[in-house]
């Protein structure tokens, strides 16, 4: 978008949130960039110059605005909606890939050649991996600079600087303030007295429906990994370097994130996972307006808009919990998982107490005795292939999968039907046209609607639908009184 100067100055000058992470606007005479719904008087049009990225604008020499902080916009909803290489990087890249295994490592995990992703990333983005990288250090320095009171050189190397100089240099180039001037403009009280412990505001685009997306992720809680509590949806992490604890609470203009880490090298991948989860970086008016077409579906969009898709923060988990769930009621499937997270799960220690373990590791699921699981013999086969699969890496699920691949490599496991695999796409690999004609909910609400009640003739209906058949899914599933549809007491 930020090719289009004319849109994107009415967007400037109507102070429209909704383009905030869509574009950057840099400011030729001051040398600040801004998000779009920046509250200061908008620069003449001739001054103002945009950018697909932070990045792109910190590396032509841009430093942030400190009245509207663009660094805290919600991410493009681009790198959520597309499957193709620089969506794939991009999200990688969010997920800490870049940090922990350089660009050879994000390069080795898409198939490509480094010199490709620096070209493709630099075409689209205006900055390559390194510059995108750094961009994501530094807010996340920010992050741990404004909430916790931890020393600048542990806060240095928690955000993936390899050295307290170039900390400093970058936090002063990027913000115009020195770490110790940063820490200074926030008021002590909000800092947190437990390290590791940290109080985030996750922004996101209007509307948003939490309804049916807590709904949905305290009804199906594992006992143990999940619970819902005094308003927040709580669970357990398992991160690159050690596991969290994260706790969830829906507010009108943000979700209250509160984090506990085992190491705070991992605060940048557990803020993307929980983002991702809840599907923050969506772009709901974009998503509704398409549905709205549909004249039977318009009545649902406008009764409730800004429905999400209620997704997760381990892929292998979830496809695990998806074959426990074939053919058996949700309760049945919360037992069996629970059964799993006591017998293989790890332990982890809970400061408020209720939560127990992190779901079990693909590894440790494959090293279990195939007789102990309560299941039907062929369910049996269907999870004891998947998770041997997952274990040694014949089979990959994550940020970096390509949608049409997986599908193709999970269709063929035995006892992987077309709605284990699109459920799996939804909500694990995070496709926004996945799409679950033959579901039961679907179908009934279909046919409530006057929707076409086949699985057959539906998909040919919502062909109008995409590329948000998932979402339309949502608003479908919300005309249940199913407990995954309303947020719990």
């Amino acid at each position: 978008m930020y090719t289009d100067t004319e849109r994107c100055v009415r967007a400037v000058q109507s102070k429209d949130a909704r383009f905030d992470g869509w574009f950057f606007t840099a400011v030729l005479t001051t040398r600040i960039y801004c998000r779009p719904s920046c509250p200061v008087v908008p620069p003449k049009p001739e001054n103002m110059t945009f950018y697909p990225s932070a990045a792109a604008c910190q590396q032509a020499g841009f430093r942030a605005c400190k009245r509207c902080r663009p660094d805290t916009s919600p991410g493009s909803p681009e790198w959520n909606q597309r499957a193709d290489l620089v969506a794939r990087a991009m999200r990688l890249m969010a997920d800490g890939v870049v940090d922990r295994e350089g660009v050879p490592g994000l390069a080795a995990r898409l198939g490509y050649s480094t010199r490709q992703i620096e070209r493709q990333l630099l075409a689209e983005l205006g900055a390559g991996p390194l510059a995108l990288a750094r961009a994501q250090r530094a807010q996340t320095a920010r992050i741990l600079i404004e909430t916790t009171p931890l020393p600048m050189a542990d806060i240095a190397f928690a955000a993936g600087f390899s050295a307290i100089r170039t900390f400093n240099d970058t936090v002063r180039e990027v913000f115009a303030l020195s770490p110790s001037e940063l820490r200074g403009r926030v008021p002590r009280k909000n800092h947190q007295a437990t390290p590791g412990a940290l109080a985030l505001r996750l922004p996101f685009r209007a509307p948003l429906n939490p309804d049916n997306l807590f709904g949905h992720l305290a009804a199906t809680a594992v006992p143990g990994v999940e619970e819902w509590r005094d308003g927040a949806y709580r669970r357990t992490l398992r991160l690159p370097y050690g596991h969290g604890i994260v706790a969830l609470t829906p507010q009108p203009d943000h979700i209250a994130c509160r984090l506990t880490l085992s190491d705070l090298r991992d605060l940048t991948v557990a803020i993307s996972r929980c983002r991702r989860m809840l599907d923050l970086d969506a772009d709901p008016v974009a998503v509704d307006d398409q549905l709205r077409t549909d004249p039977l579906l318009a009545p649902l969009i406008d009764k409730a808009p800004g429905r999400r898709v209620p997704r997760t923060v381990d892929e292998a988990e979830f496809a695990v919990r998806a074959v426990l769930g074939q053919q058996v009621s949700t309760a049945a499937a919360r037992t069996h998982a629970a059964r799993l997270v006591t017998a293989h799960g790890e332990q982890v220690d809970d400061p408020e107490g209720g939560l127990t373990h992190l779901f079990p590791s693909p590894e440790a699921l494959a090293a279990l005795d195939p007789a102990s699981l309560a299941m039907p013999r062929t369910r049996r086969t269907t999870f004891t292939t998947l998770v041997n699969q997952l274990a040694d890496g014949s089979l990959q699920l994550g940020v970096e999968s390509d949608w049409s691949e997986t599908r193709a490599r999970l269709l063929d496991l035995p006892g992987f039907g077309p709605w284990t695999v699109d459920v799996i796409a939804m909500r694990a690999l995070g496709d926004p046209d996945a799409f679950l004609p033959s579901d039961l909910g679907i179908r009934k609400a279909a046919q409530e609607l006057g929707l076409p009640s086949t699985p057959a003739a539906l998909t040919a209906r919502a062909a109008a639908w995409r590329p948000w058949r998932a979402y339309a899914v949502q608003y479908l599933w919300a005309t249940d009184s199913h407990p995954i549809n309303f947020l719990p007491v």
